[in-house]
């Protein structure tokens, strides 16, 4: 198979797709993780903080 622009973005448009969708998946995880609750509940109240 020659490394062509037509394979790169046959390539680039079903697996890149797939790895933003993991990627997304994976940060609504983090942000959800009920461990991870009071620290970004801490940094939601940030912007409200009087200095």
């Amino acid at each position: 198979m020659t490394l062509t622009f037509e394979n790169l973005s046959e390539f680039a448009a079903s697996w890149g797709s797939a790895y933003f969708a993991l990627l997304f998946l994976v940060a609504v995880g983090y942000a959800l993780w009920p461990s991870r609750q009071e620290e970004l509940d801490h940094a939601a109240r940030i912007p409200l903080t009087e200095d």
